[in-house]
């Protein structure tokens, strides 16, 4: 057993390892001899502790001291709505509250309130020092765009059992990602980058993306990690010159062809992989060899993550599994076998699996399925297209047909035959029902605070 402390004193982290905020930064071998919380740990020992800052950086410096001290840690996301509090603090058995902001919270029941602050004190004696190492709970936050989160449990050893071979890592590595620590992408890069002996660079509530790239580029950043929705924001930015990385990740959604090859052209120097997770089931796999989809070989292969697909559904165990949800109402995890369905719907051709889209997603078409994702990566394969979102809209006569809303790169003219090149490409690849009715080109897209397209219902 074993905590975060822990591991970074038995890390290659030296003196030249920091964790930098947009306004401070902390040296990471300072963080076992000192504090940021105006609560003494031992007060904290063994409660279930709700994260709810503000600010990534004072969470990020409460989970790296309170790991091994609480009994359960609850990461609360920065736009959850505060009429979900309540639910939580009960299900989750909530005591403690560390926060940034003193009016934040103010009408929850909970027995110690204890601020984080960037300034790091003196600490007093570690209480795991003398009372041993707890086996923290992790309590992480479902995205969903309906209704109240899930809360999925995970340990320490399930979010960092996918934490090994990172390509072109080590004490030089400075870390960075464009997802918030507290989701399930964000916590993974951040734990890979600090207990892996580098630096990590934690973006600010409400910084734009040009900010945050100068920033990144300022600290040398050399592994970069986001959804695909992230990457073609950088892409656009005037300042993704600014970094030069050399490894860059991508998860959360479907990762296309389009994608793939737009960030190569861009960055021909780093190495580029993308890889299936989800807070439920964890890392799933990665892929490296520059191609969307997966291998076919990954399925009913054996091994530490077991991969098979049923209906259609990619399903995954391992022990990188959540144990369980939080609550009596979302107690079922996994199957009677120990899989996790996914919801990701994928399809064989040749050697390789493609994903379609999420099961819940689907469009219905005169009685024909169409995965809107499944589209979008055939728009994304224009030259000119950025970014492409699919919708349903009504028909009388099919109850639903396809309409794409699409952005262009800045150098083209939607005034040329871009519509039909699109269309034809739709036509190339697609079953008729699945090409779109409708195109119309638009700004931008919406992009969730999770990092992913916004799809309304």
């Amino acid at each position: 057993m074993s905590s975060i402390r822990e591991r970074l004193d038995n890390s290659p982290a030296g003196p030249r390892c920091f964790l930098y905020g947009p306004t401070a930064s902390v040296c990471l071998p300072e963080l076992l001899s000192s504090t940021s919380l105006s609560t003494s740990p031992s007060e904290l020992t063994g409660r279930s502790i709700l994260i709810a800052t503000r600010d990534q950086f004072a969470a990020a410096l409460a989970v790296i001291e309170l790991d091994g001290i609480a009994r359960r840690l609850i990461l609360c996301t920065p736009d959850l709505p505060s009429v979900y509090l309540p639910a939580i603090v009960e299900q989750a058995a909530v005591d403690a509250i560390v926060s940034d902001n003193d009016r934040d919270h103010e009408g929850l029941a909970v027995a110690i309130r204890t601020r984080s602050q960037p300034i790091m004190m003196a600490a007093r004696e570690h209480p795991a020092a003398s009372t041993g190492v707890h086996r923290t709970e992790w309590i992480l936050l479902t995205s969903g765009t309906t209704g109240a989160p899930k809360m999925v449990v995970h340990t320490l050893a399930t979010l960092t059992a996918a934490i090994r071979n990172i390509p072109r890592a080590g004490p030089d590595a400075v870390w960075g990602t464009f997802y918030d620590i507290r989701r399930y992408g964000g916590l993974q890069a951040f734990l890979r980058g600090v207990l892996g002996g580098g630096s990590f660079v934690l973006s600010g509530a409400g910084e734009q993306v040009g900010a945050y790239l100068t920033r990144l580029g300022a600290r040398g950043v050399t592994h970069l990690s986001g959804t695909p929705s992230h990457w073609r924001r950088v892409l656009m930015s005037p300042e993704a010159r600014a970094i030069a990385p050399r490894y860059i990740r991508l998860s959360g959604e479907i990762v296309d062809q389009g994608i793939l090859n737009a960030i190569r052209s861009f960055y021909p120097d780093a190495d580029i992989a993308h890889a299936f997770a989800s807070t439920e089931a964890g890392v799933g796999f990665e892929v490296a060899d520059g191609l969307e989809g997966f291998p076919a070989s990954l399925v009913d292969a054996g091994g530490d993550v077991e991969i098979a697909i049923e209906a259609g559904s990619l399903r995954i165990r391992s022990t990188r599994n959540a144990a369980r949800y939080v609550g009596e109402d979302h107690s079922g995890l996994a199957n009677e076998d120990g899989f996790i369905d996914t919801g990701d719907i994928v399809e064989r051709r040749g050697d390789r699996y493609y994903f379609l889209g999420r099961r819940k997603g689907v469009i219905n078409v005169g009685g024909l399925k169409v995965f809107p994702e499944e589209v979008e990566a055939a728009i994304n394969r224009h030259p000119a297209v950025r970014v492409s979102i699919v919708r349903p809209r009504k028909s009388s006569i099919t109850g639903s047909l396809v309409a794409a809303d699409v952005v262009l790169d800045g150098a083209t003219d939607p005034a040329l035959d871009i519509k039909r090149e699109i269309l034809q490409i739709c036509r190339d690849r697609l079953a008729p029902h699945k090409v779109p009715a409708t195109i119309r080109f638009v700004p931008e897209l919406e992009v969730a605070a999770a990092g992913k397209l916004a799809r309304h219902a």
